[in-house]
């Protein structure tokens, strides 16, 4: 079985947790989700812990992904997850606006990104976007979609980035 597939995820106090043989759900401070399981994937309620386990040697792998997702959703609905974004350009602003995030980069017009459900976004500086939610997957997504207007560029480092990311800086050509 593999090592992550062992260990047992322990359910905080506060979080609600439904196990049928199709799916788990959980609701936690944060807000509520679910997901499906797989058919070759045993999961199991005991006490304040959850066990996985696969049906059949062949299903291993998939026992560690299905683990790993729960944990995910049990994190997701106690802390939340979030991303930071940077913008890094003269002139380069963000600006959110209920359901729709306005972003200027340069282009001749303004870029209008709604903003899914589901997902908060913030701007606490015009050059800063804090993207937060509940799905761990959705809020990575969201943030890869506003990155993608404008990547980073190897020259000035100009663009849209992560706040932890590093730019790899090319010399400039010589005369």
């Amino acid at each position: 079985m593999s090592r992550i597939a062992k260990k047992p995820i322990t359910v905080p106090a506060g979080v609600e947790v439904n196990v049928t043989a199709a799916s788990v759900s959980l609701k936690g401070p944060k807000g509520a989700m679910s997901c499906p399981l797989h058919k070759g994937v045993v999961v199991a309620k005991e006490g304040n812990e959850i066990n996985v386990s696969p049906r059949e040697i062949e299903h291993d792998a998939m026992a560690g992904t299905t683990r790993t997702l729960v944990n995910n959703m049990i994190t997701g609905v106690t802390k939340g997850f979030e991303k930071k974004l940077e913008l890094v350009g003269v002139g380069y602003r963000a600006q959110a606006q209920g359901k729709v995030l306005n972003l200027t980069l340069g282009f001749s017009h303004p870029v209008a990104y709604p903003v899914p459900e589901g997902i908060t976004i913030e701007t606490p500086s015009q050059t800063e976007i804090l993207v937060k939610g509940v799905d761990k997957q959705k809020v990575g997504q969201v943030s890869a979609e506003i990155r993608s207007y404008r990547p980073p560029e190897p020259y000035k480092g100009k663009g849209v980035k992560y706040s932890n990311e590093k730019i790899l800086r090319k010399e400039a050509k010589k005369k």
